[in-house]
């Protein structure tokens, strides 16, 4: 235990004087701040308060020797101040040239340590079922790593780590806490914003869907939403053949009025991006009648209600719709379907009088309801 922890802090010493070397690289980079005269002094001092680090990696060998070079290219340009002749001038440019090489080798050698720390320290807390506060703080840092872009090298670690792998075992635990579920359904979201050609198979073939749906939180059906939004049609075929669909019109009816907001957003998706199984799979269950209620609720509204707000601007609206988020939610979902990618035209007419038949049989007695909400289906309204 205390050899781990031992290790823990060398390698917060160690990261936090890579941090420090790749932003001062990164500057000298910056071929607009003139001489760099900062970033190579901070450079240079780095460089003496990491040989003894360094050498203690064979993993950060290959930085050392950047290091040393961008040593004697610095040395070999000052070497050349002073002087008038042409070659003087010419040693400058080239070698200004090189040290702005060079420093860009130092940062992409300095991110590869890092990315390398971030999949291990990964792994092994997920393996290991690390407390919630570590397995939370890793998960978080892996996401926010792979949001910044793809990397080649990084997919590579993550491919070789089996990092998707680990994240949907946990997301599948029921053992494990919401919190750290929630978690590891976020990262799974990243990766396939990361590379989708990669890791959507995985999502599609695996067990991410039913786990996020099980878990029933608004942070579970809020990542299930941002997965139609990247995987589109397939990923909704997929959610109606695992019988799925069911599942998520009951959140309509839940006690929590976020997990109802998220539920409604994910149904407005499925609604856009659904082929015609899944959206007679969701009338089925009677999505319009729980949009319907949604809607007559005090969180409900009809957007017409928005004329009187016109003097007050977008803020108006905003704080409007903020206060009624079930706002005209059945017109919503029909311009899902009528705007949508996956139904064909013919399909669409079609639904929207399945839509209006639904519609009357959920006002029942209360004919002005059914009219407000039947003129808004037929005329649109802005999803």
């Amino acid at each position: 235990m205390e050899e781990a922890e031992a290790k823990k802090e060398d390698n917060q010493q160690v990261l936090k004087v890579l941090e420090a070397l790749k932003q001062a690289s990164r500057e000298l980079q910056n071929k607009s701040s003139g001489s760099n005269s900062s970033a190579i002094k901070a450079l240079l001092e780095l460089q003496t308060e990491t040989d003894s680090i360094l050498s203690t990696d064979p993993l950060l060998s290959t930085l050392s020797h950047h290091l040393s070079d961008l040593k004697s290219l610095i040395q070999t340009r000052q070497n050349s101040y002073g002087q008038a002749s042409l070659k003087s001038f010419l040693t400058r440019r080239a070698s200004s040239h090189e040290i702005s090489k060079v420093a860009c080798l130092i940062e992409t050698e300095i991110q590869s340590w890092i990315d390398r720390e971030i999949i291990e320290n990964l792994t092994i807390s997920l393996r290991k079922f690390d407390t919630d506060e570590v397995l939370v703080e890793r998960i978080e840092q892996f996401t926010g790593r792979i949001s910044e872009g793809f990397s080649r090298e990084l997919q590579d670690l993550i491919l070789k780590s089996r990092v998707f792998e680990a994240l949907e075992l946990i997301l599948f635990n029921s053992s494990v806490s919401k919190k750290v579920r929630e978690s590891a359904g976020f990262g799974i979201a990243g990766l396939i914003r990361f590379n989708k050609d990669v890791f959507v198979g995985k999502v599609v073939m695996g067990q991410t869907i039913r786990s996020l749906v099980s878990l029933s939180s608004c942070a579970s059906i809020k990542v299930l939403c941002s997965l139609i939004k990247s995987i589109k049609s397939p990923l909704v075929d997929e959610i109606e053949s695992n019988n799925e669909i069911p599942k998520i019109i009951c959140l309509l009816s839940s006690v929590d009025h976020s997990v109802v907001v998220s539920a409604m957003d994910c149904v407005l998706e499925m609604g856009y991006y659904g082929r015609k199984e899944a959206i007679e799979a969701m009338l089925n269950e009677g999505v319009i009648a729980k949009l319907v209620e949604l809607q007559r609720s005090e969180l409900g509204g009809d957007l017409i209600d928005l004329e009187r707000f016109e003097r007050g601007g977008e803020k108006a609206e905003r704080k409007y719709l903020e206060n009624h988020p079930f706002a005209s939610c059945v017109a919503r979902f029909a311009v899902m379907l009528e705007v949508g990618e996956g139904l064909r035209q013919r399909e669409k007419r079609a639904f929207k009088q399945e839509i209006l038949k639904g519609v009357r049989e959920a006002c029942g007695d209360s004919d002005a309801k059914a009219a407000t909400i039947t003129a808004e289906v037929l005329w649109g309204s802005s999803p």
